[in-house]
C-alpha cells in the first residue's frame, strides 16, 4: 500500500527540544502525527517499505527525468527514514522483526510497504 506522506529522516533530539521549539523538531511531530493519521500498518515480519523521496525544485526537467526511479544515496540515511516512521507508528517498536528498506527518487514524496506474504527459509 502507497501512502502520501513525505519521508523525513529522525532528528536527534535532547532534553532542550521541551521547551526550544527547533524547526527540525517540530517537522518530525507533524510527520509522526500525518503517519498516525493515515494508519499506516506494518507487519512485524517480510516487510519492505520504500521510501520515495522527492526530486528537489531546483533540478532541470531532464535531471529530473534521468532520477526518476533511482536509488537515493543522499542524507538522509534509509535507517533514519526506518527510524522515524516506525516510532511515529509504535510505541515500543521492538516486534519488528524483519525489515527490507529502499529509498529512491520520485515526482512527489510518498511510503510504500509490501508484505510479503512468503515466509523467507
Amino acid at each position: 500500500m502507497k501512502y502520501p506522506i513525505t519521508p523525513i529522516g529522525k532528528p536527534r533530539m535532547t532534553q532542550r527540544d521541551k521547551w526550544k521549539k527547533r524547526d527540525a523538531v517540530q517537522r518530525y511531530y507533524a510527520f509522526k502525527d500525518h503517519a498516525n493519521l493515515l494508519r499506516i500498518k506494518i507487519p512485524e515480519s517480510n516487510a519492505h517499505i520504500i521510501f520515495h523521496v522527492p526530486m528537489p525544485k531546483s533540478w532541470s526537467q531532464k535531471k529530473r527525468d534521468a532520477m526518476r526511479g533511482q536509488p537515493h544515496q543522499s542524507r538522509p540515511d534509509v535507517d533514519n527514514f526506518t527510524k522515524a516512521l516506525l516510532d511515529s507508528l509504535f510505541a515500543e517498536d521492538s516486534n519488528i522483526w524483519d525489515i527490507r528498506t529502499t529509498k529512491l527518487w520520485s515526482d512527489d514524496g510518498a511510503i510504500e510497504v509490501i508484505a510479503d506474504k512468503e515466509v523467507a527459509a
